[in-house]
């Protein structure tokens, strides 16, 4: 599969520079924004149909002929939280937010998801959520073939976590935040990395499966032997 990259500028500007040429050119199965394409988004305001970023994703989506996948914030009537717009094929196909909030900077998700798309099943970890294992884990569990994640400022301290959680839940992990994309696969390295915006490259997702075994002291007990007489 063909990803694209996008860690600078807006959603909206991308899209209007992305034509049928660059669509011939440089297509992708998948665009990965991070949180700088969207920035804000009241819900109250796209219903009202006072705004339309949910729009200028799936309209992008069916220009390119891809999914989308865009970090940004979204208000529910001053309740904010860290979330990814996902489009595919001019539809909106869902909000996914961040489950795992510390020290109360936004409000916090219920639910994690691992979308249906062309490239494949994809789970999403929004921003912070690739801190905690057990996200990561739970989607691969549920049968991620690859995972997105989102992400705002980068630091030293994501490089690891990318490749941490690529290599011990088996799946590999796009990463795209403010002017850095990479990708974290199965045996724990960065196979691909750039500050280019967009970036793209090309990668077959795989995923690593093995039976673990171990043993344990005290998990089953025999049955008693009943003596008659």
């Amino acid at each position: 599969m063909r990803i694209c990259f996008v860690g600078r500028g807006a959603l909206r500007a991308f899209a209007e520079r992305y034509d049928e040429a660059t669509a011939e050119k440089e297509g992708a199965d998948l665009i990965l924004f991070g949180f700088n394409g969207l920035g804000e988004v009241s819900y109250e305001k796209e219903l009202k149909g006072e705004t339309r970023y949910f729009e200028d994703a799936a309209l992008l989506s069916k220009r390119a002929k891809t999914t989308v996948a865009c970090g940004c914030i979204t208000d529910t009537r001053g309740h904010k939280r860290k979330s990814v717009v996902i489009a595919e094929n001019g539809r909106l196909t869902g909000v996914s937010d961040m489950l795992n909030v510390v020290d109360g900077e936004v409000g916090c998700g219920a639910a994690l998801r691992v979308y249906e798309t062309k490239a494949g099943r994809m789970g999403v970890a929004v921003a912070e959520d690739l801190h905690f294992p057990e996200v990561i884990k739970t989607l691969a569990v549920c049968g991620s073939d690859f995972i997105v994640c989102p992400y705002g400022k980068v630091d030293e301290l994501q490089s690891v976590l990318l490749r941490a959680n690529a290599y011990c839940y088996g799946v590999p992990i796009f990463f795209c935040a403010e002017g850095y994309g990479a990708i974290a696969d199965v045996s724990g390295r960065i196979a691909f990395a750039s500050p280019q915006s967009p970036a793209y490259t090309d990668f077959k997702p795989t995923k690593e499966y093995h039976l673990v075994e171990t043993r344990r002291r005290g998990f089953y007990r025999p049955k008693r032997l009943e003596t008659f007489n």
